[in-house]
């Protein structure tokens, strides 16, 4: 049997029947009330027929004064509960595991979505242009977001979701604890690494508190943030030896933020040759993990990449996201053979000379490539197929459409 195809029962006991998942993307599909609508039943019932063996929704928040972009679900309370019931029988129906990713987007929260100043555990603002000064966070404003990510995962397990993922790593808050760069405190939350932690820790605790034993609990979280000075992989290990002491389910490899968008298909063309931007920082981690699976995301575009990286040990689980939305049945052709290597699609921002003085160019190309995979997402919600022929000026304009100018800033959510 190829490596691919074989079932992993996680720590909680909840049995994925492949390898393959759909790694979270940010759909930005949610009604006014930042409720889950048809678009996203549509969406997922989709991918639900696409053969992964679970699916990973994106960014839903958790305080809907702090929002990522416009259109993020949000889960303060149960009052969502049976649109939040039909988004899981979307993917329940055939067969297929369903966990929500819970976010909280700290100073990377799209000003036009929230309309006041973003909070971070510092007053660090983002190296990018126009980025405001986060207001820093109290101490009893830190302990509110730890319940309020138990208060989401509660209520996700009374809708049927079989586990949740929070969200460590892209630069997002929990990120922005863990970094040295962005984490300035010298309390209990911050002024060395495991204090910079403490916060992500205290969240797992929190909601393992509040759900059952066999509801899932992961975590992504950067292999590195790839700036100087920063989160680095040495910082990374050391969370996941935290990690392999607490009882959650898988541990998702990613990495990048924003500022250094590694994450979203901006890497080098000789990162993007070898697939599995992650993979080497992976097996480093093996042993540190204990007997938490380990799941990568980022690069894998081969059959051949993905189940030498599982049958090797190196990763447990691969990780797709933008593959899957040009192709949502993009698990299926590879386990079944129908096809050897995914599709790839990557926009590149036009006069760049001229652009590349006033801005990153690379960053820039990260957030049109982001914005081109969120029309597709659009479309497969409105029961469309997808549109590989999109080009870049079209592109540009739904995402200003959507989001404003403020989307020029890359706070947006991942590929």
């Amino acid at each position: 049997m190829n490596a691919l195809h074989e079932p992993i029962e996680l720590p909680g006991g909840l049995v994925l029947p492949n390898r393959i998942m759909k790694a979270a993307m940010s759909e930005a599909l949610a009604d006014a009330r930042h409720a889950p609508d048809e678009r996203l039943v549509r969406l997922y019932d989709r991918w639900s027929h696409g053969s992964y063996g679970l699916l990973i929704t994106g960014n839903v928040m958790v305080d809907r004064a702090q929002l990522g972009e416009p259109g993020n679900v949000v889960i303060e309370d149960d009052r969502d509960l049976a649109p939040l019931s039909r988004w899981v029988e979307s993917t329940h129906d055939a067969g297929v595991p369903i966990w929500a990713q819970l976010n909280h987007p700290g100073r990377q929260s799209n000003p036009l979505a929230i309309g006041h100043t973003p909070v971070a555990p510092s007053a660090v603002p983002m190296s990018l242009p126009g980025s405001p000064t986060p207001r820093a966070l109290t101490g009893t404003e830190i302990e509110s977001i730890i319940e309020r990510f138990a208060t989401a995962a509660a209520v996700c397990e009374v809708a049927g979701f079989d586990g949740v993922q929070i969200h460590g790593a892209h630069g997002y808050l929990v990120t922005q604890f863990l970094s040295p760069l962005t984490n300035l405190r010298e309390d209990e939350w911050g002024g060395d690494s495991r204090r910079r932690m403490r916060f992500l820790l205290e969240v797992i605790r929190r909601i393992r508190a509040r759900v059952s034993p066999g509801f899932a609990v992961s975590v992504k979280l950067n292999s590195a943030d790839f700036q100087r000075g920063g989160f680095s992989e040495d910082d990374s290990r050391e969370v996941v030896r935290a990690l392999a002491g607490e009882a959650i389910d898988l541990i998702e490899i990613s990495g990048g933020n924003y500022e250094s968008p590694a994450m979203s298909g901006s890497a080098a063309a000789s990162t993007r040759a070898r697939e599995a931007y992650f993979l080497d920082y992976a097996r480093t981690v093996r042993k540190a993990a204990g007997q938490v699976p380990l799941a990568v995301t980022g690069g894998f575009r081969s059959q051949e990449a993905m189940a030498q990286a599982v049958k090797s040990g190196d990763c447990d689980v691969v990780g797709l996201a933008r593959p899957t939305v040009t192709m949502p049945d993009a698990a299926d052709a590879i386990l079944s053979g129908r096809i050897g290597v995914l599709p790839t699609h990557e926009l590149r921002t036009g006069m760049r000379s001229l652009i590349s003085r006033f801005v990153d160019v690379k960053a820039l190309d990260g957030v049109l490539n982001i914005s081109w995979n969120t029309d597709q997402l659009h479309r497969l919600g409105a029961g469309l197929d997808p549109d590989p022929d999109r080009g870049r000026l079209v592109t540009t304009l739904a995402m200003l459409k959507r989001n404003g100018t403020a989307t020029l800033r890359p706070t947006r959510g991942i590929r």
